[in-house]
């Protein structure tokens, strides 16, 4: 049997399909999934691959430590560079340190060695030129409004699987019209192309193709719409800071009360961040147990003017250097939100919010909504972090004690509920009331 030149060309075009999905399934996980979420969620705000940034580009950094004849310090390096430098068997990592004049990497003392050769591994070779993130994280490079396709989006395994599906399909096809035309009496005619036999085939099976057409159809909207519920998602994002500051050790070891820095978390809208003169209080004193400590510390006395070496016991000197925090928790513009509302009125936990702090070794960060779901007290909810959804969830879950003469805001609302009998009757059988039965879902509570 004499096969079709077109049919020819797609057999050789499946082969080379076939083995290069079969190579790309096999390298995915490896070489991109952890390293390439690795990456977004710990490198990105700083190192951008192929050029470098606030830190040295990431493409290639592993070969350059190398050179240097250190390249088994590089993990160390990541995961503590000040210990590394103040080690002092590490000329590499000196000279960075003073390339990048001074600027301190974040310590990350839970990340593993096969972690740090994971990041490396997706940073020499990429399949797309990642961006940095931002010093704000309201931009498109945050690393966690990329990590929603992880979360709950489509991963590239998937896409694989789905064209190999197509080629399975053509493949068959192609063999069908084959063994056809060899059972015919007469000399197929190979003229017709593939498209124009497909839609040969599709008039003659009018009612399945128009259901399949809707079906795939209403799967590439569902697939639009989700794509685009999961743009600007926050989880995870943990910017840089000027100055490492460990929660785990001021609000865990030390236990150090949350609103003794954040001051204005019951008096306003924002929680505010402490003054210099606020860490003055405790740091006169305290200057660090190792060089790692006393050299965080020495960035809060320059911003407060404050030289140590002065006898008898310091001075200030009146040249200060402002700390440019890096904004963890954005919002929109249109989207009001305050603290003092749900921390005095609705008895919020901070943790309900920012997680378990006593436990963060690191600087803030987003968290996920499942690690906010493990801490002991927090609401469980489903929705992604700092989205509408998940306020709205949480406004359908938190109860609210009213008329017991504890909170002026809710007594109010308590008279006002005994106007509406039905929804006061409501509140009588089930014994509780929730932040939405109070008006927490009307728009103006929460929008400009």
């Amino acid at each position: 049997m004499k096969i079709a030149k077109n049919q020819r060309v797609l057999n050789n075009l499946s082969k080379m399909v076939l083995s290069l999905l079969l190579i790309g399934l096999l390298s995915q996980n490896s070489l991109y999934g952890q390293g390439e979420a690795l990456y977004k969620a710990k490198c990105a705000s700083c190192h951008q691959i192929e050029k470098n940034g606030t830190g040295p580009m990431l493409k290639g950094a592993r070969q350059r430590w190398m050179d240097a004849g250190e390249g088994d310090l590089i993990v160390e390096w990541v995961q503590n560079n000040a210990a590394l430098r103040n080690s002092g068997k590490s000329k590499r990592a000196a000279a960075v340190y003073k390339e990048y004049g001074g600027s301190v990497m974040q310590i990350f003392a839970d990340i593993t060695p096969d972690q740090v050769n994971a990041i490396l591994d997706f940073a020499d070779a990429p399949p797309v030129a990642a961006p940095a993130g931002g010093p704000q994280g309201a931009d498109a490079s945050d690393p966690n409004a990329v990590d929603a396709e992880e979360e709950g989006g489509i991963s590239t395994v998937w896409w694989l699987l789905a064209v190999l599906f197509i080629v399975v399909i053509l493949s068959v096809s192609g063999v069908r019209r084959q063994l056809k035309h060899a059972t015919e009496e007469t000399t197929p005619n190979n003229s017709l192309s593939y498209w124009e036999e497909f839609k040969i085939l599709a008039w003659k099976n009018r009612a399945i193709s128009g259901v399949l057409g809707l079906v795939l159809t209403i799967a590439i909207l569902v697939l639009v719409f989700q794509r685009l519920g999961s743009i600007n998602l926050m989880e995870d994002y943990q910017p840089s800071q000027p100055i490492a500051f460990p929660h785990s050790q001021h609000a865990g070891v030390n236990g150090i009360d949350c609103k003794y820095c954040h001051n204005s978390v019951e008096k306003s809208k924002s929680a505010g961040l402490p003054t210099v003169n606020v860490c003055m209080n405790c740091h006169k004193q305290i200057n660090g147990k190792d060089a790692a400590q006393q050299e965080q510390i020495a960035k809060i006395y320059a911003a407060a003017g404050w030289d140590p070496n002065i006898k008898p016991a310091g001075a200030y000197t009146g040249k200060s250097k402002p700390i440019v925090w890096n904004k963890v928790h954005v919002l929109p513009d249109h989207v009001y939100f305050n603290h003092s509302q749900h921390v005095v009125a609705g008895k919020i936990n901070c943790t309900q919010c920012h997680g378990d702090m006593k436990q963060m070794e690191e600087t803030a960060k987003v968290w996920p909504v499942e690690e906010l779901n493990k801490v002991e007290g927090n609401i469980a909810l489903t929705k992604p972090t700092l989205t509408m959804g998940w306020c709205i969830e949480c406004h359908g879950k938190k109860e609210v004690t009213i008329g017991d003469g504890s909170n002026a805001y809710y007594d109010e609302i308590h008279q006002r509920l005994k106007k509406n009998k039905k929804l006061y009757q409501q509140y009588l059988n089930d014994g509780k009331i929730t932040a939405n039965e109070l008006g927490g879902w009307e728009c103006a509570k929460c929008h400009y």
